[in-house]
């Protein structure tokens, strides 16, 4: 029996080529959306190489206090977490990690690597695989590092480097470490990233490490003992926190500004508040998109599953004598509904198979797109394969099962008669396109909005001139004062160069008061020609000056967000007081704000100084575009001179600031994709019904053109039916888009207003895309000879 249906749905299909055709391509493009989306959802959440631990291993967050805000990041110091460990009993084992940038000496080249701290049980805590080494002792020396395999490769041209000796700058002086170990290269699902790792007990032996309870600036990890309730070894961190705090007298409230908690590790990849991606931490994301991923393919999926029915509904008719005639012999209802049901079935296989042949041949693309290395064999996973076969028997069954019941509950005598005009009536079917092609409406105005707000990111002021602004470093520190202005002064004489700046670096954070009151701010220190230099227009007071000689140590420069903060009228003149270093000084001026953060934060407090004590490392150089590969040789011609034993290693700010937004270069290039599959299996849906819809009025449009009915007038008439759907998928669309595009752009603190100009760009291409999609049948079937069509009367 089994093979009777077969060869019928099969004999059935080759029959109607259109319809098998136009139906396999929607449905394989579907699967293959849905397939590309479990491979990035998969690989987004799996955490295979942490099988031992996963369930024990927390990672210390932090929540700080005070007058204006809360705020929770996931750095603590050095002293939290082995204290931690002396004084609760659940907890078995700690890891800090924290990573530093190292010039490394190959032969005669000088290349600069960022090498992770991590203490001796790294290895063994978080299960990293090793290829060579002992996972409880390749940390135990503290002149030894761990190198991944491709670090291995790289610096001695095989994965058996142990024993190999590597040269780091420390200071002014190469020091050795030897190879004691190479990982398999971290999997790129993986939260912990690391191309090298040295021992934790380096930097204490070096005297590195800063003991202080109240500063933050690596990652500690916790493994707790199987039984351990976390939620009690956090009351206890709090306890010795407060027990060990050192306070001034009159400040014990300040005990209670720190609070300390434990994200589960797990957790960690997929939440936003998992704190800053530094020292050894990668690829966080977020669920959201997974969530919108997987939400596009189900929708894609959805959409094809879609055009099946109206499909096998709109050629109800051409088969509508061959099931009253089966029924008329003895045909049963439960027969028919088999056949129909195998025939959905055989699509669906054959839309499975070339979904999988597409998926394969588009990875790589996707994985260009999605920053990924994913390969189908993901797939071949016991829980994805049984998913994969749900997913095709639901396919199946949501393609073919309402067009089963429906085609074999036909009366024969109406059958046979040709009295059923289902596809006439059938508000089903025309609720269905009105559906699909709301959904492609939604992803285009996504895909609208998305770009707008993507080239607002990249083409708004940042508040300073980044173009032809080069900046590169002189090394951790600073080469000193004297080589500093040397270098300085040369750059100033150099062709092509229009004016130097300079800085120390990195935008730290820290802490003063004014009138009593604590504020939060960054501070960085600066040379009297960084504003210039960059263009940042001083609002009110004064720049820096030589002519000044107090400027560095009483006088300070801030922006216009930590004037507002702090809320200060008359700020030129006002103290601050820096309680740490033991030191007031004046706000001399007020510059305008401008983001030297991504416009994905909002502009902080920033206070500018020129404090001895904040050496200056980094040149921004301000180039004239005249002969931009002469000027840079020039300044590395300088750079040689100067400093030794660094690599020269410069970027464009411009350059920079624009990798800041790559995610969002990214997510604009899928939704783009997203979209235009969606509407395009929309219009494979909409030909479909309109060549059906051609063939069933094809003597309607023989009458009409005898009676002088003009080609223009019949292809209109054909086209409005569902040019009014489409309209009203439009009118559908719209609220859900802009409340859903309004969602999205929250995220932004800095965003485009909400124009009425994506809606109509939107709606315009809908319309437009259907009137081609089934103008072309339409005006076919009104050049017909009337002759030819009704002849067969």
């Amino acid at each position: 029996m089994f093979k009777n249906y077969l060869k019928i749905a099969i004999r059935n299909l080759t029959r109607n080529k259109v319809f098998s055709v136009i139906n396999i391509a929607g449905l394989s493009l579907g699967l293959t959306c849905c397939m590309l989306i479990v491979l990035y959802t998969k690989d987004e959440v799996s955490f295979d190489r942490f099988q031992e631990n996963r369930d024990q291993l927390y990672r210390v967050m932090v929540t700080s206090k005070d007058e204006r805000e809360t705020r929770t990041f996931g750095f603590t110091n050095a002293i939290h977490g082995p204290t931690f460990k002396q004084d609760i009993p659940e907890i078995r084992e700690v890891i800090r990690a924290q990573s530093n940038s190292f010039v490394i000496k190959k032969g005669n080249e000088l290349l600069k690597e960022d090498i992770l701290f991590a203490d001796a049980p790294f290895f063994s805590v978080f299960s990293m695989p090793l290829l060579s080494g002992d996972p409880q002792k390749v940390l135990s020396d503290i002149h030894s590092i761990v190198l991944s395999e491709d670090m291995a490769e790289k610096y001695f041209g095989s994965k058996n480097a142990v024993g190999q000796t590597m040269n780091l700058k420390i200071g002014d002086e190469f020091e050795p470490f030897v190879v004691s170990g190479v990982a398999k290269r971290c999997p790129q699902n993986s939260s912990i990233q690391f191309d090298a790792v040295l021992p934790f007990a380096y930097q204490e032996a070096k005297g590195w490490t800063d003991n202080e309870w109240m500063g933050f600036y690596m990652n500690t990890f916790l493994l707790l003992h199987q039984k351990a309730d976390y939620h009690a070894v956090i009351r206890k961190m709090n306890q010795v926190s407060r027990t060990k705090t050192v306070v001034e007298p009159g400040k014990e409230k300040d005990r209670n500004a720190v609070v300390f908690g434990l994200m589960p590790f797990l957790d960690m990849h997929l939440q936003s508040g998992g704190g800053e991606q530094h020292n050894g931490l990668d690829h966080a994301s977020s669920p959201i998109y997974s969530y919108i991923l997987s939400g596009i393919a189900i929708f894609i999926l959805l959409i094809a599953c879609i055009n099946f029915v109206n499909l096998t509904v709109a050629r109800s008719l051409n088969r509508a004598k061959e099931i009253g005639v089966r029924k008329v012999v003895g045909g049963l209802r439960k027969q028919l509904i088999y056949q129909f049901l195998g025939e959905s079935f055989l699509l669906s296989f054959l839309a499975f198979a070339l979904a999988v042949v597409f998926t394969q041949m588009a990875l790589p693309f996707f994985n260009e797109l999605a920053n990924k290395q994913l390969a189908l064999s993901y797939l071949l996973d016991t829980g994805l394969v049984s998913g994969y076969v749900a997913l095709f028997f639901l396919t199946g069954l949501v393609a073919g099962v309402y067009p089963a019941l429906v085609l074999s509950g036909f009366s024969p005598v109406q059958t046979l008669y040709n009295r059923t005009k289902l596809t006439q009536k059938n508000y089903l079917t025309k609720g269905l396109v009105i559906f699909q092609f709301a959904l492609s409406v939604c992803l285009v105005i996504g895909t609208i909005v998305i770009y707008a707000q993507f080239e607002y990111l990249t083409n708004k002021d940042l508040g300073y001139n980044d173009q032809n602004l080069m900046s590169f470093s002189l090394g951790r520190g600073g080469p000193g004062k004297e080589v500093m202005e040397v270098v300085q002064n040369e750059l100033k004489n150099t062709a092509g160069i229009a004016s130097v700046a300079a800085f120390n670096g990195n935008y730290n954070g820290t802490g003063a008061k004014i009138d009593g009151h604590e504020i939060g701010f960054g501070y960085i220190g600066v040379s009297d020609e960084f504003l210039n230099t960059l263009q940042i227009p001083v609002l009110k007071g004064r720049n820096f000056s030589k002519s000044y000689s107090t400027d560095p140590e009483e006088a300070i420069v801030v922006n216009e967000a930590f004037v507002k903060r702090a809320g200060l009228k008359n700020p030129i003149g006002q103290e601050v007081n820096f309680e740490w270093k033991n030191k007031k000084m004046k706000i001399i001026g007020v510059i305008r704000d401008y983001h030297y953060a991504s416009l994905k934060d909002t502009i902080a407090p920033l206070v500018l100084t020129q404090d001895p004590n904040y050496r200056i490392s980094t040149i921004f150089a301000k180039l004239d575009s005249k002969d931009t590969p002469a000027t840079i040789k020039a300044i590395e011609k300088i750079f040689r001179n100067h400093i030794k034993n660094l690599p020269f290693e410069y970027k464009f700010e411009d350059e920079a600031n624009l990798k800041r937004y790559e995610s969002e270069a990214k997510w604009k290039q899928m939704i783009t994709l997203a979209a235009v599959l969606s509407i395009f299996v929309s219009c494979i849906g909409l030909f479909g019904l309109a060549t059906f819809n051609a063939e069933m009025r094809v003597k309607e449009i023989g009458i009409r053109k005898v009676l002088g009915a003009s080609v223009a007038s019949i292809t209109t008439l054909l086209s409005m039916d569902f040019v009014k759907l489409v309209l009203i998928s439009i009118i559908i669309a719209l609220p859900i888009s802009y409340y859903g595009a309004n969602m999205w752009l929250q995220d932004f603190p800095y965003r485009i207003p909400m124009s009425w100009s994506y809606f109509a760009v939107a709606a315009f291409l809908a319309i437009a895309i259907a009137v081609l999609t089934v103008s072309y049948q339409s005006i076919r079937a009104a050049m017909l000879n009337p002759v030819q069509s009704l002849r067969t009367e």
